[in-house]
């Protein structure tokens, strides 16, 4: 198993479906904060949903479409990111992010985005990132922002959640426009 280090007391590693009990419990903890932005708490309520999240991902992930990994800090879940989406032969994908609030206000998001970029650039050769979130989400907005991701639109009433139609801003970052971790500055 590997583990990329986002700070000093917190680590990147695979989520996995044997880890689904720590995934709910990290659920339960963070399931108001997360569902407040995106569906992706309530798909997991219980211990068989949870393993069946984490099942999906890993059948996507060996057919190569997505990928799914945790933030672990001092040794807790308190959040992750993914591969939503991931298309090798088109050269896009979409990265996606979610974290209870134990996990807000160390950079270990934008870090562990980092991460993803780096290698869907420089090692698969992607050429496109997607960056999708509601306008009102200031906190994905600025880690989009912060990484060099261009807002190309909204698209009004996109995104149906919580029975109520909301806004979806769309932001891209491309492969010329990314400069790899350690890379000198030009």
């Amino acid at each position: 198993m590997f583990a990329v280090p986002l700070a000093e007391n917190a680590e990147l590693r695979p989520l996995e479906p044997w880890q689904a009990p720590e995934y709910l419990e990290h659920i339960e903890r963070g399931r108001a904060h997360i569902d407040a932005w995106i569906g992706w708490a309530g798909l997991a309520t219980d211990l068989d949903s949870a393993r069946t999240v984490l099942q999906r991902y890993a059948d996507r992930q060996a057919a190569d479409t997505a990928r799914l990994y945790g933030i672990w800090l001092d040794g807790t879940l308190v959040g992750g990111v993914m591969f939503v989406q991931f298309d090798a032969k088109s050269g896009t994908c979409e990265i996606g992010v979610w974290t209870e609030p134990a996990g807000q206000g160390h950079g270990l998001v934008t870090t562990a985005v980092r991460h993803l970029i780096d290698y869907a650039f420089t090692t698969r050769g992607m050429h496109r990132i997607e960056w999708h979130n509601r306008p009102e989400n200031s906190r994905s907005r600025a880690i989009a922002q912060r990484l060099g991701f261009t807002l190309e639109g909204v698209m009004r009433e996109s995104y149906l959640h919580g029975g109520v139609h909301h806004d979806g801003e769309v932001w891209s970052l491309l492969t010329h426009e990314w400069k790899p971790q350690g890379a000198p500055a030009s």
